[in-house]
């Protein structure tokens, strides 16, 4: 619980009462590689925060998943407009290697934000961060080549990102597998 811990303090100097209350609501849960952690049409009942390994978020399709975001360790992550609404998913979230997350259920957080003086403070940081990175990840596709598009991804977590089976990284940039491997191909002879 240390990550989490510290990224409170640094972030909030959450007090160690405030603190204490909140760490009692966490649970800790560890996702095996490949896991699924929500399908589409759940209701998504956590808020969670990764301490280690790497999430991603699709949409599932049958010929092939149609992958929009990935999180990294240290980072909070969650179906957060189902969370928000306790409405079904219209996506489903995965772990691609072994996560290990704190997790707090939709209710525990409404307790934080009654009892602690800090609770709603938590509460927009974790809702600002979730926003920022979707309206990057727009901007992101309106405005970038799928080249600049990888090799941001790529430079965002260089040691992780091997871990990350090509397909869901083509999706992510929005092209095909195929494309992928020119645009690796193309940078590896620039290099």
């Amino acid at each position: 619980m240390d990550a989490i811990h510290a990224y409170y303090k640094t972030h909030f100097a959450i007090s160690d009462e405030d603190w204490h209350f909140f760490a009692s609501k966490l649970q800790p849960k560890t996702f095996a590689r490949n896991e699924l952690i929500l399908r589409q049409g759940e209701v998504e009942p956590y808020l969670s925060f990764a301490e280690s390994g790497i999430v991603r978020f699709f949409i599932p399709k049958e010929e092939h998943d149609l992958t929009f975001a990935f999180v990294f360790g240290e980072d909070f992550f969650s179906a957060y407009d189902s969370f928000l609404q306790q409405q079904p998913s219209a996506y489903a979230v995965a772990a691609i290697s072994e996560v290990f997350a704190y997790q707090i259920s939709y209710d525990d957080l409404q307790l934080i934000y009654q009892n602690t003086k800090i609770g709603n403070l938590i509460g927009r940081k974790a809702s600002e961060e979730l926003f920022i990175k979707k309206a990057q990840r727009e901007l992101s596709l309106l405005n970038e080549t799928a080249e600049k598009r990888y090799l941001k991804l790529f430079s965002e977590r260089p040691e992780l990102i091997q871990q990350i089976p090509l397909k869901y990284i083509a999706s992510y940039i929005g092209v095909t597998p195929q494309a992928l491997s020119r645009i690796r191909k193309r940078i590896s002879i620039i290099s």
